[in-house]
């Protein structure tokens, strides 16, 4: 039987739950709302993982100084603690979720989430610059097992529709309110010391690891046949490429030659994964799951929101602390409204999506991530926080709360079981690649005093900061924009989705079975 994928979310056939899944495909409606105690384990569990994946890039973004000051790492070096953990994420997301489906969730999680510990644990201990950055990519590269396999279990655990939803409203709840609860335990940790912002996140996780081994129930591989090892080869170094260059070109120069011979290597690359995945009988990525348009959708979608956040996000860390002198903790109590909206949807989201469908609230997200970028050009060097900043994170809040658990819930709906973890993988992917494109651009376009010509000044006033984060600004909010247009198109010229039912699921599946 060929596969069955469609458009909307949420029409797919559900497949049968494999012997190993704690599947509830057979459980009424009302059992969605009465989970056992070892399923939220092993959903807060997963949850936990998440929530560090995030949390340590916010905490490392507070820490720079301190850690630059330390152990006397210059503009140009100290970049790359964040860019050494941006490459092992973003390049090899894919390699982690289709590793999962191939070898099993169980054992990928587990081990990746305890190689997680041990690079926090030695990136705390570390007195050298090229050491510290080695550990951060060797925490990416754990990172890019935790999170796809993490995603990967839930959706083979959920069964596809209410239950689902709701699983994934909280698991990237969690997600959105460690990135925000970062940057104030960041402020905190940097205060006692910039080495606690790396060993805080052991214990934590440590913890998981143990209640995971108990909880998370043991697999089989869903996915068969051998391992495509040329895919994967091409497409991870495809994907390191493409984030090296974006991460080296505000340096070295977007028309250098350097810059330009990386970004024709990582077409090459991409080219030479496609024929690859063309002609091999088992391949890492069955190209045909990208003729699933809610999938593609979910995925532009989740390079926008994600791309524009983080950049803005950056953008402001250097206004409010540089420009207008306020501490780490004071920049983290700003955008605090933000992460609690976040954290308070957990309660509704996984109804919205019900009531309401993805794709209306992904372009709804968007939007309203688009109106509080716009708010925020209206900002001054003595700005009131109460109208000029407030406005803004609240708006923040409700796109990310909206958009982010719609955009996974959209990624992994109607894909098989056997590629969960592929489309778990392709969908992180692109938001750590929208990323590290988006803030490269930004940083490039605020790189340059736009009015002199001449590179940014440490002694620059306010007045001339603010001036010289006006293009980033703008190029941030069209991002969001474009997200919004892409995602929306389908609503206005489509097929538009309407709320489904179970019953009416059940019937299509019934007369889907009659029909084959």
């Amino acid at each position: 039987m060929s596969r069955l994928v469609t458009s909307t979310v949420p029409t797919s056939v559900v497949p049968p739950a494999p012997p190993h899944s704690l599947s509830d495909t057979s459980r009424g409606p009302s059992d969605a709302q009465r989970w056992p105690l070892r399923r939220w384990g092993l959903l807060i569990v997963l949850c936990l993982a998440l929530f560090l994946d995030a949390l340590d890039v916010s905490m490392i973004g507070v820490a720079l100084p301190s850690i630059g000051a330390e152990l006397g790492l210059a503009t140009a070096e100290l970049q790359w603690v964040v860019s050494g953990y941006v490459l092992g994420f973003g390049g090899l997301l894919l390699l982690g979720g289709r590793t999962a489906d191939l070898v099993g969730r169980r054992r990928v999680f587990l081990i990746a989430l305890a190689a997680f510990a041990l690079a926090s644990l030695l990136g705390g201990l570390v007195d050298s610059g090229p050491l510290l950055i080695a550990s951060r990519f060797l925490k990416g590269i754990a990172a890019a097992f935790t999170a796809p396999t993490g995603l990967s279990i839930i959706t083979t655990t959920f069964a596809e529709g209410r239950q689902r939803n709701r699983a994934l409203s909280i698991y990237t709840i969690f997600g959105a309110s460690g990135f925000s609860s970062g940057l104030i335990f960041g402020g905190l940790m940097t205060g006692i010391g910039w080495r606690w912002t790396f060993f805080f996140p052991v214990p934590i996780a440590i913890a998981a690891l143990v209640v995971g081994f108990v909880l998370i129930p043991r697999d089989r591989p869903d996915a068969t046949g051998g391992y495509d090892l040329l895919g994967a080869i091409t497409s991870t170094s495809a994907m390191l490429v493409l984030v090296y260059s974006v991460v080296t070109a505000p340096e070295t120069g977007w028309l250098h030659p350097q810059t330009i011979g990386l970004f024709l290597v990582a077409a090459a690359l991409v080219a030479a994964f496609i024929m690859t995945e063309r002609r091999v009988a088992h391949p890492l990525v069955r190209l045909g799951i990208l003729r699933l348009g809610s999938l593609v959708r979910a995925n532009v979608a989740m390079m926008a929101l994600f791309g524009s956040f983080a950049s803005f996000q950056f953008l402001l860390t250097l206004f409010l602390q540089q420009a207008l002198g306020r501490t780490p903790l004071e920049m983290a109590m700003a955008l605090l409204p933000t992460g609690l909206l976040v954290a308070l949807s957990a309660f509704f989201s996984d109804r919205l999506i019900d009531r309401i469908g993805t794709p209306r609230l992904i372009a709804v997200g968007l939007l309203a991530l688009s109106a509080g970028y716009l708010l925020f050009l209206r900002v001054d060097t003595d700005p009131v926080y109460a109208t000029m900043i407030l406005p803004t994170a609240l708006l923040l809040g409700v796109g990310f709360a909206l958009g982010f658990p719609s955009i996974n819930v959209q990624a992994t709906a109607g894909v098989d079981n056997d590629e969960q973890g592929l489309a778990a993988g392709l969908v992180q992917t692109s938001g750590q690649v929208g990323g590290a494109l988006v803030l490269a651009i930004t940083t490039a376009l605020i790189s340059v005093d736009h009015a002199t010509g001449e590179g940014a000044t440490s002694g620059a006033t306010a007045e001339q900061m603010l001036a010289q984060f006006q293009p980033g600004l703008y190029f941030v909010t069209a991002v969001a924009l474009l997200g919004v247009a892409l995602t929306a198109l389908p609503l206005v010229f489509g097929r538009r989705p309407t709320a489904r039912t179970e019953s009416s699921e059940d019937a299509e599946v019934s007369e889907m079975k009659t029909t084959v």
